[in-house]
């Protein structure tokens, strides 16, 4: 009888440790994901995660409460069933934007990952408390410069430009943006420009240059008044 016990809980550990070592080895997208569980795949799901902004933590492979939570917000951002788990369409979502380079025929500009950090940040530390279409304006004024021959011919030059954005010079870029400004950023790259073609922007009660009121308001968006 001992002896039946015995094989049977070796029976079990195997088992289990075999359970175990096939969650490690999964690769994201072989099965779904959720609260409590583990493995190579769930630490895959936070890097991409923190790739766009969701997960600020370290990666432990350990589908906890923070996972959860960047998941929901993901998916809030993106239209998809909200319940926190990372199964199929939220996965293939993910994959889906995670390209070193966003190539897109819709898009005015095709921008590299680096480059959408720099708009998601220039528009989160300029505009964050603006409208959605304040927000979008923003963002259309990097891209107006970069194709405009005036200006540094890409979106790193625009942005650390001496002096074009105080976000830049007073250390707001730097905070983490808000994964909801990438639709804004989206929207301003697929051709939706509500300032006009405005190549400058300016809060009047912020001002520090009066040379900025030399150029012809196009139109006024919230806060900040838009010029050629």
């Amino acid at each position: 009888m001992k002896n039946k016990f015995t094989i049977t809980f070796v029976m079990i550990l195997a088992l289990m440790i075999f359970m175990t070592s096939v969650g490690e080895a999964a690769a994201l997208g072989n099965r779904m994901l959720y609260f409590g569980t583990r493995g190579r795949d769930v630490k895959a799901l936070q890097n991409m995660l923190a790739s766009k902004g969701y997960f600020h933590v370290e990666p432990t492979g350990y589908y906890g409460p923070i996972t959860e939570r960047a998941i929901i917000e993901f998916q809030k951002n993106y239209n998809l069933r909200i319940d926190g788990f990372a199964g199929y369409e939220t996965i293939r979502k993910l994959k889906g934007n995670y390209n070193l380079n966003i190539s897109n025929s819709n898009y005015r500009l095709n921008v590299t990952a680096e480059e959408m950090d720099l708009l998601l940040r220039t528009v989160y530390s300029e505009a964050r408390g603006e409208s959605f279409e304040g927000q979008v304006a923003v963002a259309s004024v990097v891209i107006n410069r970069v194709l405009d021959d005036r200006f540094p011919d890409t979106i790193k030059g625009v942005v650390f430009q001496p002096w074009a954005f105080t976000a830049v010079h007073d250390g707001q870029f730097w905070l983490d943006p808000d994964p909801s400004m990438r639709k804004a950023v989206e929207a301003a790259l697929k051709g939706w420009d509500p300032t006009g073609g405005a190549v400058f922007y300016y809060n009047p009660a912020k001002v520090t240059s009066y040379w900025i009121y030399t150029r012809p308001i196009i139109t006024r968006i919230g806060r900040h008044f838009f010029a050629a």
